[in-house]
């Protein structure tokens, strides 16, 4: 679990991020789980983008694929969220 100043550190990092997965309209399937498993071993922080502008989809896509990837979720904003996994060794 991070702390507040990890967190806090992360957003920071984050504000320079381009979103590296786009999920659309529609359920999220193994497919799109996979995509985001994969950027997240390239980088340890990621954003994502909802298609959707709803920010309550952003914040159940977030919670929902951080569970299936065993990633946190560090922030949602708006229809964009960041998920951050630290990389085994």
């Amino acid at each position: 679990m991070l702390t507040s100043k990890q967190r806090a550190y992360l957003r920071a990092l984050a504000n320079k991020l381009e979103p590296v997965v786009i999920i659309g309209k529609g359920d999220i399937d193994e497919d799109v789980i996979k995509q985001v498993d994969d950027a997240l071993e390239a980088r340890e922080l990621i954003k994502i983008k909802v298609l959707d502008t709803n920010s309550s989809d952003a914040k159940e896509a977030c919670r929902i694929i951080s569970r299936e990837t065993h990633s946190e979720g560090v922030q949602v904003i708006g229809n964009k969220f960041v998920l951050y996994r630290e990389r085994e060794n």
